[in-house]
């Protein structure tokens, strides 16, 4: 599968690739400069550990569900998990950003706003995100922060690094930028903690950590509390036979059309790109009120006020990321041995 809304030419090698080549290989030194001067001169420690969820490629690899996951794993576990974001997709006059689940969408962005939602954990966003680890533990009591995104984010110091990678993408031509898609040299990854393979069906564990998206549940977005297992939903679906729309602005929308013909909804496909601002003429193709549609949660947190009384049959259909116990040992077990180094004797 290949990223459609990537240059083509990043996942494969032809003349514009090896054109592009020396700037590659300047944006590669800068890369290794920039490195070496946070680690050196500014990089800011912060009294408690920080966990950073990242990717050294550009676009999508599902760095999000993940953070969604540990922040429930670690609160399970008794800790008060808090999580900082650049927020990307919104705009505000004013940073830091204290999110919860009333923030509004166009400041503090989509992932931020979903993460806020799902995990009800403190959340910051700003650009740097020293500030938003600086703002969210003089505002929560955290004993960990969970960084979304951020593995380039030098300026923050970090205990535990986990890279996400894109099993069936993977590393198109493997150059960086803008020769290819990688953010950071192939062999960043043997520095990082953890590297979870993304769409890694398997979810073997013996070449890095498998991860899978599963599909939960749908449910209604004018009225949330409506909720319907993918079985019932599909039997909602085959009575009345309606028209199914399907809509996605996330990075890779084909693979949220193809989950659901994998599930059996046989949907006409409106693809829309990453981080995309709904407005009402934008679902102009759903006249008929006995038309579904269904979107995806980073799309929903967005077309709330689109989900008005002439709209009922918007859905969301709901995933959780699903890892082996062998990460989850083994990420609470390092987490466990650097807390300690935090916590003085009393």
């Amino acid at each position: 599968m290949i990223n459609l809304t990537a240059p083509k030419f990043w996942y494969n090698k032809n003349i514009i690739t090896y054109l592009l080549l020396p700037f590659s290989f300047i944006y590669r030194v800068i890369v290794v400069l920039r490195k070496l001067y946070y680690r050196i001169f500014t990089s800011q420690k912060f009294s408690v550990p920080i966990i950073v969820v990242g990717n050294i490629t550009v676009g999508g690899t599902g760095k999000t569900p993940l953070v969604i996951y540990l922040a429930k794993l670690l609160k399970n576990k008794g800790y008060n998990p808090g999580i900082i974001s650049r927020g990307y997709g919104g705009k505000s006059n004013n940073y830091p950003l204290l999110v919860t689940s009333e923030s509004k969408v166009g400041e503090v962005g989509d992932e931020a706003l979903l993460i806020a939602r799902r995990t009800k954990c403190p959340i910051v966003v700003d650009p740097k995100k020293t500030v938003a680890a600086n703002t969210l533990l003089s505002n929560a009591s955290c004993n960990v922060i969970i960084s979304d995104d951020g593995l380039q984010h030098y300026a923050l110091t970090r205990d535990i690094e986990i890279a996400v990678v894109d099993a069936e993408l993977g590393f198109g031509n493997e150059f960086c930028l803008p020769a290819g898609p990688l953010r950071e040299p192939l062999p960043r990854l043997q520095q990082v903690d953890f590297v979870v393979k993304n769409h890694n069906m398997s979810l073997r564990d013996d070449d890095g950590y498998g991860m899978i998206l599963e599909p939960v549940v749908f449910y209604n977005l004018k009225n949330p509390e409506i909720i319907k297992t993918i079985d019932e939903f599909r039997s909602l679906c085959f009575a009345q036979k309606p028209a199914i729309h399907a809509v996605a602005g996330i990075g890779n929308p084909k693979r949220f059309f193809q989950t659901l013909c994998q599930l059996g909804f046989n949907a006409i496909e409106h693809p829309f790109p990453d981080h995309y601002s709904f407005h009402a003429v934008d679902f102009s193709f759903n006249y008929e009120r006995n038309e579904i549609v269904i979107m995806t949660e980073k799309d929903a947190v967005k077309c709330d006020t689109i989900a008005n009384e002439e709209n009922e049959n918007c859905w969301c259909l709901k995933i959780e990321a699903k890892l082996s116990d062998k990460f989850n040992t083994q990420v609470l077990d390092k987490l466990h041995k650097i807390r300690a180094k935090y916590i003085s004797p009393a």
